[in-house]
């Protein structure tokens, strides 16, 4: 799956998600623990992180 789709799935979902949610943890990269609200920004951004995160978010099956 490519990036771009990876990246429209986690915006649709995260646009979904209730926005008391959206400061939860939502994965680990490196020590680093990322809420969803850093996660769209990292992928808004389309930082070389974001594509990490991303990939690893539909490993996780987070994103499917």
């Amino acid at each position: 799956m490519s990036s771009m789709d990876l990246k429209a799935k986690f915006l649709n979902i995260y646009a979904n998600l209730p926005l008391n949610q959206r400061n939860g943890i939502i994965i680990v990269i490196g020590d680093e623990p990322m809420t969803w609200n850093a996660v769209r920004i990292e992928v808004e951004n389309d930082t070389d992180k974001s594509k990490e995160i991303l990939k690893k978010l539909f490993d996780l099956q987070i994103i499917k």
